[in-house]
């Protein structure tokens, strides 16, 4: 029997996208096998959903006095040490280093709340509602994107998915249709990777 590609989540908070990435799994959506749900923060809910799936769920955490270097080498020893075929950060809150990135050549995926060059680093769906109330925009999105290089939510897109924002959102209801989408595409992502569907230069 063929062994299930291996995939390792990065998480900070409450992992619904990761609950995304089980739910694909047990339905048989996506044959992969998460063989490993690590957190920088020990209170984030998304440990839970690892354990309640019977998935290693780990914290973490940064030493005391630490650099971004030395914190993000340690984590790439684990990381390596569980032989993952891809690495998703999904709602991961620190800005991975070369440290870390380096050992991983196109194997790290990101997800972002917002379409490429738009709204990169942290609220973005905050920032893309301002913006529509300003009249800047009409609409914001997801994107599924590479992670070559310490550059902030700028890899090389892989996939995206256009959300309009409506007249009568609120803040609350642009957030709950910008996950919707960030459930779907990310699953799609990675069945697309897995099955060559989407190629990129190594």
């Amino acid at each position: 029997m063929t062994a299930l590609p291996r995939l390792i989540v990065l998480i900070s908070g409450n992992g619904s996208n990761l609950q995304a990435i089980l739910d694909a799994c047990k339905s048989g959506e996506l044959n992969v096998q998460v063989i490993s749900v690590i957190s920088n923060k020990a209170e984030a809910y998304g440990l839970v959903r690892a354990k309640n799936a019977n998935i290693e769920a780990l914290h973490f955490a940064k030493l005391e006095n630490e650099t971004r270097q030395a914190y993000d080498k340690r984590l790439a020893n684990c990381v390596i040490t569980k032989q993952p075929d891809y690495i998703i950060l999904a709602g991961w809150m620190r800005i991975l280093t070369s440290s870390f990135i380096n050992h991983f050549p196109n194997k790290i995926i990101n997800l972002h709340p917002a379409l490429p060059n738009t709204f990169p680093g942290t609220h973005a769906i905050e920032r893309a509602y301002e913006a529509y109330q300003k009249g800047e925009i009409k609409q914001t999105g997801v994107m599924i994107h590479l992670v070559p290089d310490e550059g902030v939510d700028n890899g090389p897109a892989l996939a995206t998915e256009i959300v309009p924002i409506h007249k009568g959102d609120t803040l609350e209801t642009l957030e709950a249709r910008v996950h919707q989408a960030e459930h779907r595409i990310l699953v799609q992502a990675i069945k697309d990777l897995l099955t060559d569907k989407i190629r990129f230069r190594s």
